[in-house]
């Protein structure tokens, strides 16, 4: 399983949850299938030190639901998830 971290903050800066380490993924999609916003995709304009074309996480809008599909799935563990926890106020 890859590394799923919850990080206390007061409000959002220019934060993405889902970091891919790309050097590390096989492009097997297995990401992209659970991913329920599809906000993943394999990124066929690239190729990994292995010889993969990798996934790409792509949110521009924060879409992300921070629910780890992705990095459970993921056999290689190259994706890292840390959720924003904002503080109530």
């Amino acid at each position: 399983m890859g590394k799923v971290e919850k990080v206390q903050t007061e409000e959002c800066v220019e934060f993405t949850p889902v970091t891919i380490k790309q050097d590390l993924c096989k492009g097997c999609g297995l990401c992209v299938e659970v991913c329920p916003r599809h906000l993943i995709a394999i990124d066929k304009t690239r190729i990994n030190k292995k010889g993969y074309h990798p996934a790409r996480y792509d949110d521009p809008e924060n879409a992300c639901l921070c629910c780890a599909n992705c990095a459970l799935v993921c056999p290689d563990v190259a994706i890292e998830i840390v959720c924003e926890i904002k503080d109530k106020e």
